[in-house]
């Protein structure tokens, strides 16, 4: 597809998006804004003022569609050229237009895939306007039906509806589906002919690092992951790749030369490598029939025989060239030839297989079908059953629950004539802690008078100890006055005479009278008398 139709198909959404009423027209203003954003994304200077220069004899009212294409070709798409990202020219496009046409409420795909089938839509899209897809195949035929559309063509968001639906992804995830479509996405789009995880060798530290390839016609980039997030370079296919032999503990190894570098790869298996080996051939073949292909185009317009010179020259310039390079590409066709019949025979065996399992399938389904139908008849009779017995232990159970009933009431009265003996028991249990309670409390107050009375005896006890001890004193003091006085009576003998109790017993007669000394006084004066007769004999 030439780069003006690819375009055009995306704007023409974005043009028709603005047109809100549907009336073919949309006003300048919205046109210069998106005039103005198709040049920022194209990488195109943009001039403000042409748009105005442009229609400046028309009146103020909106543009339509054929008055906007002379200005769309003239100041933007001849100036257009293949430098610019598409995928940022098709988002822009399709921002302006899925917030009107898109109804995400019923789509179980997300808004990113959605873009891809949008892409995809254009890219497979009738060659007139408005942009559409002719449906011919009975399975397409069956879903729209289930979507009530009944002409023979779907437009973009039909399409997306319909992949989007529940009917078309029956049978699958949401994520083998979204998978599915970036694959398409990338093949026809993104011009992607491979990918995969290999391994890559750095050139500055030799070491080997896992990295995402994704070999395009040209080039070969390669990523950090596959979600294509961090980008690490690219690898302008300029030669061929070559084997190489296995080292550094790396098997399935293969050079890439580029017109700087050479890039030294590991696969994961052989096939892998043989495939990422013939990769680029093919992708050269198919830039080649792509580049004839607008060749031929771009020479038949022209028609002058100034280009037919040129072209002679440089076939006469690239002949020593392709025949450098003739049989290289010779052995590679072979073997792409060969890769596509063994890939033929394979799909065909495929193919085989799985109608042979879809006979199967239908068979097992049938047989499914026939034990569903033996089962519905088994679960009937086993209701029957199930019923016949529920009534009959519906009936044991009612004569069960009577005497349950009957053993529970008897249980109760007795589990209640419990209840009140423990009662009673807990009320005598009370009344006789209430007892020992003001026993305690009468028992603790006595022991406190009886501390108290103590305390007083204690007391009373330390004055009379003290009474007595004065008293003992008193008395020894008497004792020793009466000793003193005793022994001046004794100096004067015979004029006093002492009067004491006597005793009971038998009186002495001394020469002071009768009883006038005790047994003991009279030893204690005869003892005295004597000691001091003979200290004055001793004086003497």
């Amino acid at each position: 597809m030439a780069l003006r139709d690819e375009l055009l198909r995306s704007i023409w959404h974005a043009f028709t998006a603005l047109d809100v009423d549907k009336s073919g027209k949309v006003s300048k203003s919205q046109l210069k804004v998106l005039s103005h954003n198709l040049c920022t994304v194209l990488k195109i200077p943009h001039d403000p003022v042409a748009l105005e220069e442009h229609f400046k004899d028309d009146d103020e009212g909106p543009v339509s569609t054929q008055g906007y294409m002379p200005y769309l070709n003239k100041f933007i798409l001849d100036k257009a050229t293949g430098n610019f990202d598409r995928q940022d020219f098709n988002r822009m496009c399709w921002l302006l237009c899925s917030r009107k046409n898109l109804d995400r409420s019923q789509l179980l795909i997300s808004n990113d895939d959605a873009f891809k089938v949008w892409c995809i839509f254009n890219f497979l899209s009738e060659d007139r306007y408005p942009l559409i897809i002719v449906t011919e195949e009975e399975r397409f035929e069956d879903y729209k039906v289930q979507l009530s559309v009944r002409q023979q063509s779907l437009n973009a968001w039909e399409l997306i509806l319909l992949v989007g639906s529940r009917q078309f992804i029956k049978g699958m995830d949401r994520q083998t589906l979204s998978m599915g479509i970036t694959e398409v996405y990338q093949e026809l789009i993104m011009d992607v002919l491979k990918q995969g995880y290999m391994m890559k060798k750095g050139h500055r530290r030799k070491n080997w690092t896992e990295r995402w390839f994704m070999l395009k016609l040209n080039s070969i980039s390669y990523f950090v992951g596959e979600d294509l997030a961090e980008k690490k370079g690219d690898i302008l296919l300029e030669g061929c790749c070559s084997p190489l032999q296995d080292k550094e503990g790396k098997k399935c190894l293969f050079l890439i030369k580029s017109s700087n570098k050479s890039f030294e790869i590991s696969a994961s298996d052989k096939k892998k490598k043989q495939e990422w080996i013939q990769g680029p051939a093919h992708a050269a073949l198919r830039g080649s029939a792509e580049a004839g292909g607008d060749s031929s185009e771009a020479a038949g317009g022209a028609g002058g025989s100034a280009a037919q010179d040129a072209l002679e020259e440089a076939a006469a310039k690239a002949a020593e060239e392709e025949r450098k390079r003739l049989q290289t590409q010779t052995e590679l066709q072979d073997r792409y030839i060969v890769d596509i019949e063994r890939e033929k025979i394979v799909r065909q065996q495929m193919e085989e297989q799985v109608a042979q399992k879809s006979e199967e399938l239908e068979q097992y389904l049938q047989r499914v079908k026939e034990m569903e139908g033996m089962y519905r008849q088994l679960e009937d009779a086993l209701e029957d059953e199930r019923r016949a017995r529920q009534d009959e232990e519906a009936e044991a159970v009612h004569r069960l629950q009577a005497r349950l009933l009957e053993e529970e009431a008897v249980k109760r009265a007795e589990l209640e004539e419990f209840h009140l003996q423990q009662q009673r028991a807990i009320a005598e249990t009370e009344a006789e802690k209430q007892e020992l309670e003001r026993e305690r409390l009468i028992k603790e107050n006595a022991l406190q008078a009886a501390m108290k009375q103590l305390d007083q005896l204690e007391e009373d006890r330390q004055g009379a100890l003290e009474q007595y001890q004065a008293v003992m004193r008193k008395l020894e003091d008497a004792a020793n006055n009466t000793k003193t006085w005793k022994h001046k009576v004794a100096e004067q003998e015979g004029m006093l005479r002492l009067i004491q109790p006597g005793s009971k017993g038998q009186q002495m007669i001394t020469n002071w009278g009768p009883a006038a000394f005790s047994d003991a006084e009279f030893s204690h004066r005869q003892k005295k008398w004597q000691e001091t007769k003979n200290e004055e004999t001793q004086a003497q």
